[in-house]
């Protein structure tokens, strides 16, 4: 799908959106310091406050809520030495098992201890902390090399020339969460103080300029390098679980590692811009990305083309078409069954709100964003794990 203007400041890439999602991201573009304007990405539906899949670039004003609860979320991949065809005899479901092991799941579940592997990251995040992140969450520390529930997940996926990439999504866990609760209060509190009328309480904003904003900026990009930080201690635990499957050392020939819930600032249209990407990553000129599906569908490792008036952004992932509750009234653990045929996974009715089908069709997200990134390559899991 080529680009389409929905309103003045409403430029959408979507060619499967919701009418509330419509509605949704017509209420943000409208607010006064959006500038230019507002792009929807090929995977936006509803979120919280502001739309999941949106680019809100804004002047002089940030819209914690816009970056959403889960700062930083987003993928790491690494390409691997190994080719499936040498593996597919092995017994998958032991690799699974021994990731599980290596990796704590699911929503509260935390380290018992600092991993010798943590350690470095933890002193990095220390070092660079200018606030007690422990009134926040005391057990940070531990959050670290942690998955959660949801949508997040590690696969072992094998791309078109049989290459096995180690892929994995996830984000700054419970410590992001309670900054991301904490400003978004913070942001609410002040615009009813200023009387400031809003079309939604989520879309309250802190005012640049103010102790307010820099407070959550400072936190932001704390929270932020906790996020990638996660992924790279995962990942290194992942990467040991494979060369200890296959018996030799894991050479990895490539590692991207991206957010697509942030805010950072840069320059579009000649003016300098908060750019908050909830639910979709920075596309500029060659710039590697990973664009994940479903858990049963194909995921994508991409390069940016740099589309300014996208504001040098892409998809994030599939986007949901139905929420959690709906998935659940619809499907079946048959169903999901079905979906993962040929996939090891944890057979249990928890991820049945997971399933493909939950989600919008990928390669029609893709297909919309051609203009956006190019494919470089389409990696299919073999193995995926989630947390309850």
């Amino acid at each position: 799908m080529s680009r389409t203007r929905l309103a003045e400041k409403l430029v959408s890439w979507a060619s499967q959106l919701e009418p509330a999602a419509l509605e949704q991201a017509k209420r943000t573009a409208a607010l006064p310091f959006v500038y230019p304007h507002l792009a929807l990405m090929p995977d936006a539906h509803l979120g919280k406050g502001a739309t999941v899949g949106s680019v809100i670039p804004t002047v002089a004003a940030i819209i914690p809520a816009a970056v959403g609860v889960d700062i930083g979320c987003g993928m790491i991949a690494v390409r691997t030495q190994f080719h499936w065809p040498d593996l597919s005899t092995m017994d998958t479901a032991a690799l699974r098992a021994a990731i599980e092991a290596a990796v704590p799941l699911s929503a509260g579940v935390y380290n018992t201890g600092l991993a010798d592997t943590a350690q470095a990251r933890v002193a990095t995040l220390e070092a660079a902390a200018k606030e007690d992140y422990a009134r926040f969450a005391g057990n940070w520390r531990l959050q670290l090399g942690t998955l959660g529930s949801g949508n997040h997940f590690i696969e072992v996926t094998v791309d078109e020339a049989q290459r096995v990439w180690l892929f994995l999504h996830s984000g700054s866990r419970g410590v992001g969460n309670k900054i991301a609760q904490w400003h978004i209060k913070v942001a609410q509190r002040l615009c009813r103080q200023w009387w400031i009328q809003l079309p939604d309480p989520d879309l309250a904003y802190l005012a640049e300029g103010t102790d307010e904003f820099w407070a959550y900026l400072r936190d932001l990009r704390w929270a932020q390098r906790f996020a990638l930080l996660n992924r790279e201690e995962m990942m290194d635990r992942v990467v040991g679980c494979l060369g200890a499957w296959v018996g030799e050392p894991v050479e990895a020939d490539e590692r991207i590692n991206c957010h697509h819930n942030f805010t950072q600032q840069e320059e579009h249209f000649h003016k300098k811009v908060w750019v908050s990407r909830k639910g979709a990553i920075e596309a500029t000129a060659g710039r590697p990305g990973l664009i994940p599906g479903s858990m049963g569908t194909a995921s994508y490792v991409v390069t940016g083309k740099g589309d300014p008036v996208s504001l040098n952004s892409s998809p994030h992932g599939a986007g949901r078409q139905l929420s959690r509750s709906a998935a659940r009234r619809k499907f079946t653990v048959d169903d999901l069954r079905a979906a993962m045929r040929g996939i090891e996974y944890r057979d249990t009715d928890a991820f049945i709100d997971e399933i493909p089908a939950a989600y919008k069709d990928i390669d029609q997200v893709m297909a919309d964003a051609a203009g956006l990134v190019e494919i470089q390559h389409t990696l299919r899991q073999v193995v995926n794990v989630k947390g309850d």
